[in-house]
């Protein structure tokens, strides 16, 4: 499962979506000020302020670069 934490108006946040449901990996898209906090955000990924922050299967990858990669080395989707 892939948790994609996002806020409205993010180029990557959208890009990130539109790879998952490409794909049609299974997935969950929560949104700043409708499902989380800026302060949860910060707590939850330590400091991070960069969207998307994706977690797949409980382990935190990153931003949309690092976890577009990640999904491509470990074969999870074949991403453009």
């Amino acid at each position: 499962m892939i948790t994609i934490y996002s806020r409205d108006g993010c180029p990557y946040c959208e890009k990130f979506i539109a790879v998952v449901e490409i794909e049609q990996l299974q997935h969950v898209v929560y949104k700043l000020d409708r499902d989380f906090t800026r302060e949860e955000f910060i707590e939850k990924f330590e400091g991070s302020s960069t969207f998307p922050q994706i977690v797949y299967n409980d382990i935190h990858i990153g931003g949309c670069k690092e976890s577009l990669l990640y999904l491509q080395e470990n074969k999870i989707c074949c991403v453009p």
